[in-house]
């Protein structure tokens, strides 16, 4: 396993992870932990795109990170 590999299933995990417990109903999909895991998964996930230079999931994994952001913030205000 390479190390983009290991970034990238590290941060699809993370994503995974979230939306697991959402639909379990053991974390609800308007806490800020809920954000924090996506936050932190479609970073890696997008890092782990640019390393292997794969644009179109760059575009994908930003805009979910951009947009789990937005949500963080509404969570806590």
């Amino acid at each position: 396993m390479t190390y983009s590999d290991f970034v990238g299933i590290t941060g699809v995990g993370l994503i995974l992870l979230a939306y697991f417990l959402d639909m379990v109903g053991r974390l609800k999909n308007k806490r800020p932990l809920f954000f924090v895991l996506n936050i932190a998964g479609s970073g890696l996930a997008c890092y782990a795109s640019w390393l292997i230079q794969y644009w179109p999931f760059v575009v994908l994994e930003a805009t979910w990170f951009v947009v789990s952001i937005i949500g963080f913030i509404k969570t806590i205000k």
